[in-house]
C-alpha cells in the first residue's frame, strides 16, 4: 500500500498540529486499584481507587509533562531552592510527612499552583510575582500540601474523574489535530490547556485544603494572615485579570466563603499566631529577579488571553513586548514560536524555537515546536534531531516515537522507520496514527 500525495499533505499538516500539541501528553497505564484505606487527615476509613504507591507512580509518570508544558522550572536556582525549602518545612508538619514532596517554581505566566498526588507541587511565575511575603507563599504551598494529604486526587479517581484526566493529554492532542486549525493548536500547546492533566477540585475539597494549609503554616510558625492575604490576591486578580487566573479558578474554585473562612480562622482558632512572622523582606530578596520582569510576565498573560480569543495580532504585539523587555526569556520565545506555527509561518517558528532551545537547553518543549515546524517544512533530518532531543530530555512519549518513525519514513530510512512504528504500535493500537504505522509496516512486509 502506498500513500497518495493528498495523504502526505494531510499528515504533514493536521498531524503536525498533533505533534505540536504533545507538551502535556504521553499517557501511560497506572494500574489503578480500589479498596478501603485510612484517611491520613481524619483517621476514618475511606474508599479510594489508588494505593499510596499508585499516587506516587502516577505523579512520577505525569508531572514531568505538566512541568514542561509550563515551560520548565525557572532557571533561577536560588528561587527554586527557596520555594522548595519553604514547602519542605510545611510538608514535614503535615499529615503525610513521609510522602516524597518536592516544590518548584515553573516558568508559566498564568496565575496558579498545583499538586500531583505523590507530592510534586509547582507554583507559576505568574502567582509568585503577585505574592507579598513568605507567609502568603506558605499559605499557597500549604493549601497544595493539603490536597495531597487529604488524598483528593484519589477521591476523584473513586468518582471516575482521574481515569478521564489520565486520558486528557491524548484528548488534547486529538482535538488539536482535528479540524479546528490554529485556535486548537494554540489551545493544545498553551499552559492553560495543560491543566487538563490536573485534578478539578470540588468546593468541599478546596475548603478542606484551605483549612489544612492554615494548620500547616501556623504549625510552622507563620502568621495565618498569610492565608488571608493569599485569598485577597486571588479575589483581586479574579476581578481585574480573569484571563490570567482562569485555570486557577477552574481547578481551585474560588468563593467569598473561602475568604470569610480564612478570616474567621485567623481571628479565631489561630488568633494566637497573628503576631507570627510573615517574612516580607526575605521573600522580596528571593524574588527580586522575578519582580524585575513583572512587565514581561504581564505581557505574556495578555498574549495568552489574546490567543484564546483568536486575536493573533494582539497576541503578537504582547509577545513582542515581552521579548523587548526580556529577549532571553524562554517562555516568551516558545510562545512566539507557537504563535508563528499557528499562523502557518513555520520558518519563523523554527527560528524562535531554536533560540529558545539555546536559552534553556535542558527543557524539552522548544524541541517539540521546532520539530513540528521542520516537519511542515519537509526538513525531516532536522526534525528528527529535535525529536531525539525531546526524547532525551523527556522520554516515554509514544507520539514522539510515531513522528520519529514518520520522519525516518520520509527520509527513506525504512528499517529505522519500521522500528519506530513497531515500538509505537506496542503502546498505541488505535487511531489514525496507529493505522498509518500499521499500513506502512504491512506494505513493507513486516506484517503479514
Amino acid at each position: 500500500m502506498t500513500r497518495t500525495q493528498t495523504d502526505k499533505e494531510t499528515l504533514t499538516r493536521r498531524e503536525v498540529l498533533q505533534l505540536a500539541a504533545l507538551g502535556a501528553a504521553a499517557m501511560s497505564g497506572t494500574g489503578l486499584l480500589s479498596g478501603c484505606a485510612t484517611d491520613p487527615v481524619t483517621g476514618q476509613s475511606q474508599f479510594v481507587m489508588m494505593s499510596e504507591q499508585d499516587e506516587i507512580s502516577i505523579d512520577r509518570q505525569q508531572s514531568p509533562y505538566q512541568f514542561s508544558a509550563d515551560y520548565g522550572m525557572v532557571q533561577d536556582v536560588q528561587l527554586n531552592a527557596y520555594v522548595n525549602r519553604v514547602g519542605k518545612e510545611l510538608a514535614a508538619r503535615s499529615h503525610r510527612p513521609g510522602m516524597p514532596f518536592s516544590f518548584r517554581a515553573v516558568n508559566a505566566a498564568y496565575i496558579n499552583a498545583y499538586a500531583f498526588p505523590g507530592g510534586s507541587i509547582a507554583a507559576t511565575r505568574g502567582i509568585l510575582v503577585e505574592l507579598n511575603n513568605e507567609a502568603e507563599l506558605a499559605g499557597l504551598l500549604g493549601h497544595e500540601i493539603g490536597h495531597v494529604c487529604a488524598r483528593h486526587a484519589a477521591e476523584q479517581a473513586g468518582k471516575g474523574t482521574l481515569a478521564q484526566l489520565l486520558l486528557a493529554g491524548a484528548s488534547i492532542a486529538t482535538s488539536a489535530a482535528g479540524y479546528g486549525g490554529a485556535a486548537n493548536l494554540v489551545q493544545g500547546l498553551g499552559g492553560i490547556s495543560a491543566g487538563a492533566l490536573l485534578a478539578h477540585y470540588s468546593r468541599d475539597n478546596e475548603r478542606e485544603a484551605d483549612g489544612l494549609g492554615m494548620e500547616y503554616m501556623t504549625r510552622t510558625g507563620y502568621s495565618p494572615q498569610g492565608m488571608v492575604g493569599l485569598m485577597e490576591i486571588l479575589q483581586q486578580n479574579g476581578r481585574n485579570r480573569p484571563g490570567a487566573i482562569e485555570l486557577m479558578f477552574s481547578t481551585h474554585p474560588m468563593s467569598d466563603e473561602r475568604m470569610r473562612n480564612a478570616k474567621q480562622a485567623a481571628t479565631g482558632q489561630y488568633q494566637q499566631m497573628l503576631g507570627g512572622p510573615v517574612n516580607r523582606e526575605r521573600y522580596m530578596d528571593h524574588t527580586a529577579g522575578l519582580r524585575r520582569i513583572k512587565g514581561t510576565i504581564t505581557a505574556l498573560q495578555q498574549g495568552s488571553t489574546a490567543l484564546g480569543k483568536k486575536n493573533y495580532q494582539a497576541a503578537e504585539t504582547a509577545f513582542k513586548q515581552a521579548l523587548k523587555e526580556s529577549p532571553q526569556d524562554y517562555t516568551a520565545l516558545v510562545m512566539m514560536a507557537k504563535l508563528r506555527l499557528s499562523r502557518q509561518q513555520p520558518a519563523e517558528a523554527v527560528s524562535y524555537a531554536e533560540k529558545a532551545g539555546r536559552v534553556y537547553p535542558g527543557e524539552a518543549q522548544a524541541n517539540l515546536i521546532a520539530g513540528a515546524a521542520n516537519i511542515s517544512l519537509n526538513r525531516y533530518d532536522r526534525a528528527l534531531q529535535q525529536l531525539d532531543n525531546y526524547d532525551r530530555l523527556l522520554p516515554g512519549n509514544p507520539e514522539i516515537t510515531f513522528f520519529k518513525g514518520y520522519s525516518l519514513d520520509q527520509m527513506h530510512r525504512k528499517q529505522e522507520a519500521a522500528t519506530q512504528y513497531t515500538n509505537y504500535l506496542r503502546r498505541v493500537n488505535s487511531g489514525k496514527q496507529a493505522q498509518h504505522a500499521y499500513s506502512r509496516l504491512k506494505s513493507w512486509g513486516y506484517i503479514r
